[in-house]
């Protein structure tokens, strides 16, 4: 599966530079309760987003072998999302809920950019 790990890592890659702003936000503007839930939602979303990579690996090993795959395990991943919010909404004036499901929903707004763009870039690549 270097496909989904080649992935990961590209989207861990625009990930990591969306936090470095919100860090460089956070420090230097007024709305650093905005900030720090878009860090916190972000964190939690490249947490699942790496558990979910992982786990996909493993399915297609075991598939692979012939053997019956588990589920991705969605439980875990709505369980951290539930955290983070309820920290969110623990800490109201140091960390914004609506700037936390913001970066919650973060990494998956990578995930179909990237997707956009690699799709145009083959589709273009094919009508030459």
């Amino acid at each position: 599966m270097p496909d989904i790990q080649y992935m990961f890592k590209r989207q861990l890659k625009y990930i990591l530079y969306l936090l470095a702003l919100y860090v460089l936000g956070w420090g230097f503007t007024n709305y650093q309760a905005v900030f720090a839930g878009l860090i916190l939602g972000t964190t939690v979303g490249l947490f699942n987003l790496w558990l979910l990579a992982r786990r996909s690996i493993k399915i297609g090993e075991v598939a692979a072998m012939g053997k019956k795959a588990r589920s991705v395990g969605s439980a875990s991943r709505y369980a951290s999302a539930i955290l983070a919010t309820l920290i969110a909404l623990r800490y109201p004036e140091q960390i914004s809920i609506i700037g936390t499901v913001l970066g919650l929903v973060t990494a998956t707004v990578v995930i179909i950019i990237i997707f956009i763009i690699h799709e145009t870039k083959v589709n273009y690549e094919e009508e030459r």
